[in-house]
């Protein structure tokens, strides 16, 4: 086999001096130009930059699993990049300025010692996704991808970089949102600028990048205003020209201690004219800015207010447009004034604005009508409004407004129709319609002509056979509905035999029978906005999940993944929900198939160690997802953080038990479901805590349907480097034991305390696998390997070596000699669940020879009455899907 140096310098032209392809090749002799070797004669690193190089890079490269730095900037190297993926020990890799023609997928996977990665001013590559693969580089300081013909959005994936400083994405053809993962980051250098169409949407996470040094965001469609970035004080070059941005800017981007250079031109900003302290050397200001003064000169204050009332709506570009001067009264759209130069009217129905009505909106003293119908703003009506002496006309109809309904003045004709979480919570099933009087009382609309006094005994006569009829049909539906039910079980499932001889239809869905869902609202009206899925999972309202999440406050996360963000919700009732929220545009096609694929397989499959699937939301480009919340977080949490989270570590009873848990839940998955099912990502961070430590495995976004038998089928590779089954990474063929193998890489991490895949050793132990087999061959090393948290004693170190026994044979490098999930279960259950004889027998349920058999029986019935061990096995059988939250019954199961 020809060695790749000796590949290297056959594909490049001139040959570097010193270099040769014919033997003996001593490359490691120091005589071949820029090669350095380790001491086991390896190379190291290749230096060849700025060299006049042309060819190409062999495939070779891929297997010098040594490399540590590759230098090949500021050359002609053309072809096809070679893969990179699992050089563990490569840091540097620099090749710009080359002539490369296409990047491979999964170029960059684990490679878990990057520090550095240069392609950038490589123009010819073909269109390429940005490279996701690189979550597995942790280490990672130096993103330069600028040229290179990028194209799709920037993946919500910086959360993995704790130590990434420069990112260079400029000149490419990037679309969609900033990643809310770049808040919090360490990022000192963010260049972005100049992108084909261009990225969109607000530039506020910027406000939470607190190092940043370098902000170059020019030349794009970012819309909406600029934020507070009152903490970015190492700010020094901010470059916002030709975007979309509105509003006003703030004072607090003027008094930044180290800015030097800004440019704003060509924007849509609004209100004063910004002026900049004498130590900010550069500014650019003109251009298409709307603002309403000249320098020194001060805006008008009613102005003023409607520029703070554009705030509450984000400040919309079509406001910006039409408010650009510094008089309201003349040629503002949507405005209208009096002879005084008063504003009377606002008219702003049927603009699609988004946001919520300013308080500012009070200072309008003048103000006799206000139109806001039709739109999609949120929160609450401002008590400001009812302070308004002139108010005469305020319509908010078909909004989402929620909160407390204001007390008006009785001379005010107040809309509000068509917001469904305003004031009172009712039912969509009890309430008004859409078209309702708003003033008819709250729970039943009154037929159209009689809401005045006159007529207001008709209206109670009325009233009260509406409600009858509705009442008789709500009954006559719900007979007839059962009825259809238990004559046609196959529409939901089959139907099977309890214990108590009952039949209970069962779908196999994530914890609901048959019939209408616990989110769905029973009633008897028209169910045209709702949906269920086949297996039972239901539609739910945006309205529903921002009430339940206090408009998705930031107060609520739980955590941060790759294609969004995780909420706490809080019902009124005290119940929790976790509502994980996701943009199609941040997700592209892979994260819109995850999200499918979670609803399906969730649909189809019901276990007490299975996180529970309570619905789903389509709303315009956002998908959500709304789960049973696991209150106690991840088992990675628990065994890699508890100190930094402040936990107590877990017990090895708690280790064990959670370790049952999952095999229970995963062999379900594998061989008990109505379908079999292979995870692909089991993991700690994929595995929730619920009360008591009792664990569930949920990410269902990367199953897959098992094949029959012992068959593989072919995969596009998915997972999480360290937990791949060798079989799978190899070939991208999978079955059920690739998640048995996961699953003992799980049993390392309870035993050890260590990751799957740990930086922090040194370079021969960083792989969890290979250390703990290794480790397992010498009982004395295999002591000093169990996480020092737990202190064994002699019955937990037998109980200890018992799963590490285990834990090598899922790991086991053939798929063959690995057990089923069945024989983990087997052997993890004694060692949780031990049964042991009382002391002392119970004699209760002994036979009384003095009785006769009725006397026995009503004895035995009367113990069983306040008997509680029947409620405590069947609690033991239960579904995951929690009771039903009754704080769904009352709104209506549509996405919008």
């Amino acid at each position: 086999m020809i060695p790749p140096p000796s590949k290297l310098a056959s594909a490049l032209q001139p040959t570097p001096a010193g270099w040769s392809t014919k033997p003996p090749l001593a490359y490691c002799n120091g005589n071949w130009r820029g090669v350095k070797c380790d001491s086991s004669n390896s190379v190291a690193s290749i230096n060849l930059a700025n060299s006049k190089l042309t060819g190409t890079l062999p495939v070779e490269l891929s297997t010098m699993y040594q490399l540590e730095s590759l230098s090949l900037q500021g050359n002609s190297l053309s072809g096809d990049l070679p893969s990179f993926a699992n050089l563990t020990n490569l840091q540097m890799v620099y090749l710009d300025g080359n002539n490369f023609s296409s990047v491979p997928t999964g170029c960059f996977e684990g490679l878990t010692s990057l520090q550095t990665l240069s392609l950038g001013e490589n123009r010819n590559l073909a269109p390429w996704l940005f490279p996701q693969e690189l979550t597995g580089s942790s280490s990672l300081t130096t993103l330069v991808l600028n040229r290179v013909n990028l194209y799709g959005i920037i993946p919500d994936i910086f959360a993995s970089f704790l130590n990434l400083q420069n990112v260079r994405l400029s000149y490419n053809n990037l679309t969609g949102p900033l990643p809310r993962s770049f808040g919090g980051s360490k990022i000192q250098k963010l260049l972005l600028n100049n992108q084909n169409t261009g990225l969109s949407g607000p530039i506020d996470v910027l406000s939470s990048m607190t190092q940043l040094v370098t902000a170059w965001l020019h030349k794009n469609q970012f819309s909406g205003p600029i934020p507070d970035l009152s903490k970015c004080e190492a700010l020094f070059d901010l470059q916002l020209r030709e975007n979309l941005l509105s509003g006003i800017v703030p004072q607090s981007l003027m008094n930044l201690p180290s800015l030097k250079n800004v440019t704003l031109s060509n924007n849509k900003l609004q209100g004063p004219f910004p002026v900049f302290p004498p130590t900010v050397t550069t500014v650019e200001i003109t251009g298409t800015n709307n603002f309403c003064a000249d320098e020194g000169i001060t805006c008008d204050p009613q102005v003023m207010t409607l520029l703070a009332v554009a705030g509450g709506f984000g400040y919309p570009i079509t406001l910006s447009d039409s408010w650009d001067r510094n008089n309201a009264c003349q040629g503002w759209a949507f405005v209208s004034c009096n002879s005084q130069g008063r504003v009377i009217t606002v008219n702003l129905a049927k603009q699609q604005l988004s946001g919520r009505i300013s308080p500012a909106i009070g200072n309008l003293t003048d103000l006799k009508n206000l139109y806001l119908q039709n739109n999609n703003l949120t929160g609450p009506i401002p008590d400001s409004l009812t302070k308004l002496d002139e108010l005469v006309n305020f319509d908010v109809s078909n909004n989402n407004l929620s909160g407390k309904i204001p007390v008006f003045p009785s001379g005010v004709k107040l809309v509000k129709d068509g917001n469904p979480l305003l004031g009172t919570n009712v039912s969509p099933g009890d309430g008004g319609s859409p078209g309702s009087s708003s003033d008819t009382t709250p729970g039943w609309s009154t037929p159209a002509g009689l809401s005045g006094s006159q007529n207001s005994l008709s209206g109670v006569v009325i009233a009260s056979v509406v409600i009858g009829v509705v009442i008789f049909i709500v009954v006559v539906m719900f007979v007839l509905y059962n009825y259809c039910v238990k004559k046609r079980p196959g529409k939901f499932g089959r139907v099977e035999n309890r214990e108590d001889g009952k039949a209970a239809a069962k779908n196999g869905m994530n914890g609901t029978g048959g019939g209408q869902t616990d989110f769905q609202s029973q009633s008897s009206g028209n169910h045209s906005d709702r949906n269920i899925l086949d297996g039972g999972n239901v539609v739910i309202s945006i309205e529903v999940l921002r009430q339940v999440t206090n408009n998705f406050n930031e107060d609520n996360i739980l955590g941060r993944g790759g294609f969004g963000v995780v909420y706490k919700g809080e019902l009124h009732d005290g119940t929790q929900i976790a509502v994980k929220r996701m943009e199609s545009t941040v997700m592209g096609t892979k994260g819109l198939n995850e999200f499918q694929a979670e609803i399906v397989v969730l649909s189809k499959v019901r276990h007490r160690h299975l996180v529970a699937l309570l619905g789903y939301c389509i709303n315009r480009n956002e998908r959500l997802l709304v789960y049973e919340c696991m209150p106690q977080g991840t088992l990675g949490q628990h065994l890699f953080e508890w100190r930094e989270l402040g936990y107590s570590p877990l017990t090895w009873k708690q280790r064990v038990t959670i370790a049952l848990d999952v095999a229970r839940g995963v062999e379900y998955l594998h061989g008990l479901a109505q379908q079999s099912f292979i995870h692909r990502d089991l993991k700690p961070s994929n595995i929730l805590l619920g009360d008591e430590m009792r664990a569930k495995v949920s990410d269902f976004g990367l199953v897959r349907n098992a094949p029959e038998g012992k068959y593989s089928v072919e995969t596009r590779l998915a997972g999480t480097f360290g937990y791949l089954a060798p079989e799978y990474a190899a070939t991208g063929r999978v079955t059920t034991k690739v998640d048995v193998y996961a699953f003992g890489v799980v049993l390392m991490e309870i035993i050890t305390g260590r990751k799957a895949l740990d930086d922090t050793m040194p370079d021969d132990n960083p792989h969890l696998v290979t250390w703990f087999r290794r480790a397992l061959i010498n009982k004395k090393s295999f002591s000093k390997a169990i996480d020092e948290s737990l202190n064994p004693d002699e019955e937990t170190m037998a109980s200890i070596n018992r799963v590490a026994e285990l834990a090598g044979h899922c790991t086991a490098r053939e798929p063959y000699q690995r057990p089923d999930m069945g024989h983990a279960v087997n052997i993890l259950g004694p060692l949780v669940e031990q049964w042991k004889p009382s002391s002392q027998e119970d004699e209760s349920f002994g036979i009384d020879t003095n009785m006769s058999l009725p006397q026995a029986v009503q004895m035995w019935m009367a113990d069983e009455s306040t008997s509680t061990m029947y409620d405590t096995s069947y609690a033991q059988t239960q579904p995951s899907l929690p009771s039903k939250p009754s704080e769904f019954n009352t709104f209506s199961s549509t996405g919008r």
